[in-house]
């Protein structure tokens, strides 16, 4: 460990002698504010005409942040909570203001990527940053445009695009806990077409993820991504885009019978993940009329062994096929948009048959949806918008979605006011209703959760746009939440049921972005959040779980000269509360969980136009942390890395 942290001050150290001039300045909120984003409505809007509370990580933060997976960029987003199962390769969750991991929409180019056998979740261990552009995290309820699994917010993330007649780049990196990451970039651009392919392969020795014994619990995982388009004619466009990731990871499996905590074990999991998607876009009447069809396909596959002997497997196949319509007029200050959408989910399961149910299974489900969208800008100030969607389910009663908006600049043209109102639902997924493996029964007389939500917040920025502040009130109501964690004495199994009353979820969001200087630049954002849920055993609301009521970042991003870019960030989990399911015939406890602050320090050294030196330091104070009940994560982290551009 001491030789990569050695490695890594010495590529710092080094850097500091290069006395270039450097005058660029940070990017900060009031230039975000004229980014297009294309997940916030069906068509692409300005974030300024969006009255939703959306966060922008783009292709620079990424580059500047050297993250090998998604979810570490994510831990500074506003509202955004990320649970990590133990070290690299482990079981992630995100939660959107308090809300369930699964009222999290993500889609990567478009495709809906949540895994419906991994309960409508989408695990966010295994999505490095390979061949990433840009992140858009819209939070708030967005059913009214993208249905079920949208209840608290939407990620969207969107790959690169070629835009050189020939670039690409390689790197390599390696770390202590036996990490490496490799991968490369390739992509052409001409006047009627782009392609873009880039592919990566991590892997680490690990750590342990008990908090006894000393077995590592290692991790693999290979990525290929495609973006290509081409433009027969000014008018008419195809886009085709696909990502593989497969690989493996070890993990530790809890003792049920005698400490209720992860023991080292020899357990492994192989995933496989394919998405694409095929659209093509139609443009007619000076860009008044524009029309795209596309069909998106996404597939997971989840094998688990024991001691090397295949245990059991899930599959999951999501279709979905979408034609999209939109008509503007009067200057284009008004539009509107009739989305109509057929999705097909096909869930197998098979395992060894259990005293308490056979998991062998094959499922299916149906949806047909419409969405229609109407947005209108007065005065150049003032735009409102208004979402409807109705979905067909063919196991559950027809839901009908809402959404309204608002956003308003003042005069001023420094101050922007915003406000949103929206309903959402949920439908109980696969494993809720049937059951799956452990000891686990399905629920098949579950309903579909549902949300009302409302959202005030004001962006002010200040100095010439130098300094810009946002802050958010968000209160979102759930009725019929769906605990899964009930347990039937009868059967001495678990089971799923509907939750008489309603959930509540308030806070506050804020986020400063501000230019200190020529060569400094700060970030911070601060969350509360206040999440609970009836419990009818004691009469009273609890504490939902692993929701910490106090999140912050801060940032301090330093490039004193043009080839150096140092980022100094620091991390806050406050107190959450965990559960613990000790050996029968003992009842589960409500824990909480420490808080903890993590440090981290990236550096770039820009050695030429082409070369570059890295370094990345985690937890640099070594802090010892669970983000889960009794898995353990990993203490201090040394990354160096080189990258090789080139382009013409």
């Amino acid at each position: 460990m001491k030789y990569f942290a050695l490695a890594s001050f010495l590529v710092i150290s080094a850097a500091t002698y290069n006395n270039h001039a450097y005058a660029q300045q940070t990017e900060n909120e009031y230039s975000n504010l004229q980014e297009v984003v294309v997940t916030a409505s069906h068509q692409p809007i300005s974030l300024q005409q969006s009255g939703n509370a959306i966060t922008v990580i783009s292709a620079k933060d990424i580059e500047n942040s050297h993250a090998t997976m998604v979810s570490d960029l994510l831990r500074d987003v506003p509202g955004l909570a990320v649970n990590r199962n133990g070290v690299l390769g482990s079981s992630t969750q995100l939660r959107i203001r308090g809300a369930e991991a699964n009222h999290v929409l993500v889609m990567i180019d478009g495709v809906e990527v949540n895994d419906p056998s991994q309960g409508d979740e989408f695990n966010w261990a295994h999505l490095p940053v390979t061949g990433i552009e840009q992140i858009e995290i819209v939070r708030g309820p967005q059913s009214a445009l993208w249905g079920s699994d949208a209840v608290a917010g939407v990620v969207n993330i969107i790959t690169r695009k070629a835009d050189k007649p020939l670039q690409g780049s390689v790197y390599s990196e390696t770390g202590n806990h036996g990490a490496n990451h490799t991968g490369f970039q390739l992509g052409s651009s001409g006047d009627s077409y782009h392609i873009n392919l880039s592919g990566s392969h991590v892997s680490a020795d690990g750590e342990n993820i008990s908090r006894h014994g000393g077995e590592e619990d290692g991790y693999r995982n290979t990525t290929a991504n495609l973006n290509a388009g081409w433009q027969p004619l000014d008018n008419l466009s195809f886009t085709l885009t696909g990502r593989q990731t497969e690989g493996e990871n070890e993990f530790d499996e809890i003792d049920f019978f005698v400490t209720g905590l992860p023991q080292d074990a020899d357990k492994e999991s192989e995933f496989r993940q394919r998405f694409g998607r095929l659209q093509a876009e139609l443009s007619l009447f000076e860009d008044h009329w524009k029309q795209r069809v596309a069909v998106s396909i996404s597939r997971h596959n989840n094998d688990e062994f024991t001691d090397g002997s295949l245990t059991g497997d899930k599959s999951v196949r999501k279709k979905q096929y979408s034609y999209l319509s939109t008509v503007n007029w009067a200057e284009n200050t008004q539009q509107l948009s009739l989305l109509a959408e057929h999705e097909t989910e096909d869930f197998s399961q098979r395992g060894e048959a259990q005293p308490w149910g056979d998991p062998n299974q094959d499922r299916n489900r149906r949806t047909d949806s419409l969405a229609l969208e109407y947005r209108v800008t007065l005065w150049d100030d003032l735009t409102l918008a208004a979402s409807v969607r109705h979905d067909d389910n063919d196991e559950f009663q027809n839901a009908n979605t809402r959404r309204f908006e608002v956003s308003y600049t003042l005069p001023n043209g420094d101050t922007r006011l915003r406000a949103t109102y929206g309903t959402a639902i949920k439908s109980p997924t696969f494993t809720e209703r049937f059951g799956f493996f452990t000891n686990f029964q399905g629920n098949p007389d579950l309903q579909p959760e549902e949300s009302k939500s409302w959202e005030i917040g004001i962006d002010q920025t200040v100095l010439d746009g130098r300094i810009s502040l946002g802050l958010t009130y968000f209160n979102a109501k759930l009725e019929n939440e769906i605990n899964g964690f009930v347990f039937d004495p009868m059967t001495f199994a678990f089971t799923a049921e509907n939750i008489n009353g309603t959930s509540d979820r308030q806070g506050v969001e804020a986020a400063l972005d501000a230019s200190l200087t020529e060569t400094l630049g700060l970030k911070a954002s601060y969350t509360y959040t206040d999440s609970t849920q009836p419990d009818s055993s004691i009469g009273r609301d609890v504490d939902e779980l692993r929701r910490p009521s106090h999140l912050g970042s801060v940032s301090l991003n330093w490039s004193p000269t043009s080839q150096l870019n140092v980022n100094l960030n620091a991390q806050y989990n406050g107190t959450q509360d965990d559960i613990f399911f000790p050996p029968w015939p003992q009842s589960s406890q409500v824990l909480e969980l420490d808080d903890y602050t993590l440090l981290n320090l990236t550096a770039n050294y820009q050695m030429n136009k082409q070369l570059s030196l890295y370094t990345r330091l985690d937890n640099l104070l070594d802090e010892n942390y669970e983000e889960v009940y009794g898995f353990q994560s990993l203490g201090f982290g040394a990354v160096v890395g080189v990258r090789y551009n080139f382009a013409q």
